[in-house]
This record gives structure tokens, C-alpha cells and sequence, in this order.
């Protein structure tokens, strides 16, 4: 079920619900680029193990509005919002990819209304010390780092040109990525079914523009407004070890910081290795 929630300033954000609405609520936040309809378990699974999944597109993807220099902060607003309008106190929050600095972000400014948080293949901030940020990542994230740190405009032109590219062949985009890919996650994409989600996932994200695109890998450039440290409830952080797009050092980066974090890394897996642990996470983000 797909809806749209308005925000204290007036932004729309396109909501999507999963499983039992009766269930155990979980905020599922998705990967960049991507959207609401990136990768979660069928609804009858969720369904069977109790839980209503929430995904949103944040600003500047799909069909929520834009809002110009968030920061990974802001997250925790947004959350607040649809959580009120769904009429949801508590509540758990997992994070894929580009969407773990926000789940994060909710376990440290939300205290009194995030339970469990599980961050998958995450990054850590840039300014991590005593962290080799690039080591072993891909050349195409590098790449969008550099322009970001040479300014919002390069980052755009440059973000906006493979938009274009996406948007006018989102299927052939996919194909692309496959040939870029660690041998575990060839074959995770080699699913049709997975291919066919993600082709949705992106088309779907980037249908109007690289705004969401942008912002994501602007505000993973600067100042997350929070620090890990100060996270107090349960987290899970796991990460495939032949990652390329977010190198694994950046979870144990964040595991030697979070107070009390469980840190799960999985040898032989790489980034889309995250996909096939989803169910297990989601069960027990909300033990």
C-alpha cells in the first residue's frame, strides 16, 4: 500500500507498507541510489513473522520532495513524521547500503522511539579518524566522492549524465553493474527475480531526477550531525567482506565506536551478500 505523508514543512514523502499492518513496526531504508521499492522479503513472509514494513523514498527520489543540503541527521524528522501518521510510537529500523548512516542516525537522535537498529554494508562518516576511506572501493564511488568534494555542481552534472543513462535503459544499467561485480554478487544478480527488483528499485528512484542521488552522497561528505558513539540501543552491523562499493573496514570502523554493537561479517559475501540476510536481520530487529 502506497501513500503519501506530509512533512511540518510541507514536503511529500511516498510511503509503502509490507506484511501484517498489525504487525511490529519496521522502518526499512533503502540503498543509493534506490527507493521504496528496493529490496524487502514478499509480503507473505513478513506477514508470517509479524511485522509491518515501512519503506519511503527519501527527498529527491521518486516521488518525495526534495529538500536541498539535508544532512544524514534529518533522517530522524522524516522517520518521526511518517511514524506519527501512521499512529506509531516505537519502533525498529534497518538500513541497506546508503540507507545505514540513516538508520544509524535514528538510533542516535531517536533514543525513546527506536528499539533494535541494523546497519548493512554501511559507510562510516568521511571524517573518520585513523580510517583509509577509499581502500578497496569501486572506482565509480570514488569517483562521485571526488566530485563531491570538488562542489555540488560537478557532483550533479556528473550524477545527473548516469540518471539519464539509468532512466533510458534502467535494464541494460543493471547488466552493466553485473559485469562490475565480485563473483558472490554476480550471482545474486543473476537472480531474475533480483534483477527485475532492482531495474524497478532504480527506474523508480531516479524517474525525475538525480536530486536524491546527490544529496545522499553530499551528506555522507560532510558532518553526519551525530556521533555513534552515542547510540545506546541494540545494534547489528554486518558486512560482506569482499565489498566493494562500501569497504568492510567502515563497519568495523563503526563497531569499535558503537557502544555494545553485534558485528557480523561474512566471509565469501560482497555487498548484495546483505540481500539474502534480510529476513534473518528483520527477525531480529524485532526480537
Amino acid at each position: 500500500m502506497e501513500q503519501l505523508i506530509h512533512t511540518e514543512d510541507g514536503r511529500a514523502l511516498a510511503v509503502e507498507h509490507y506484511g501484517n499492518p498489525h504487525g511490529k513496526p519496521v522502518f526499512l531504508l533503502h540503498g543509493t541510489p534506490g527507493s521504496r521499492l528496493g529490496p524487502a522479503p514478499r509480503s507473505s513472509v513478513l506477514y508470517r513473522l509479524g511485522i509491518h514494513l515501512i519503506t519511503y523514498d527519501r527527498p529527491g527520489y521518486g516521488a518525495s520532495h526534495r529538500l536541498p543540503r539535508r544532512s544524514v541527521a534529518h533522517v530522524a524528522a522524516d522517520v518521526t513524521a511518517i511514524a506519527d501518521a501512521l499512529g506509531i510510537g516505537r519502533f525498529a529500523v534497518v538500513g541497506r547500503s546508503g540507507g545505514a548512516p540513516h538508520a544509524l542516525a535514528c538510533a542516535a537522535l531517536l533514543p525513546e522511539r527506536t528499539g533494535r537498529t541494523a546497519a548493512l554494508v554501511g559507510l562510516a562518516p568521511r571524517d573518520a579518524q585513523g580510517l583509509d576511506w577509499f581502500d578497496g572501493m569501486t572506482e565509480s564511488n570514488v569517483r562521485e566522492y571526488i566530485n563531491a568534494a570538488a562542489g555540488h555542481h560537478q557532483l550533479t552534472a556528473a550524477l545527473e549524465r548516469r540518471s539519464a543513462s539509468i532512466r533510458a535503459d534502467p535494464m541494460g544499467s543493471v547488466a552493466d553493474m553485473h559485469r562490475g561485480l565480485p563473483d558472490s554478487d554476480r550471482g545474486i544478480v543473476s537472480d531474475t527475480g533480483i534483477r527485475a527488483m532492482l531495474v524497478r528499485n532504480f527506474a523508480e528512484g531516479l524517474r525525475n531526477s538525480a536530486d536524491g542521488w546527490v544529496d545522499d552522497v553530499m551528506s555522507f561528505s560532510k558532518d553526519w550531525e551525530f556521533r555513534p558513539e552515542d547510540i545506546t540501543s541494540p545494534v547489528l552491523l554486518w558486512h560482506g567482506e569482499d565489498d566493494v562499493f562500501a569497504p568492510v573496514q567502515h563497519t568495523r570502523w563503526l563497531a569499535e565506536r558503537i557502544p555494545g554493537a553485534e558485528l557480523v561479517v561474512e566471509r565469501g559475501a560482497a555487498h548484495f551478500g546483505s540481500l539474502r540476510v534480510l529476513t534473518r536481520v528483520l527477525s531480529w530487529a524485532t526480537g
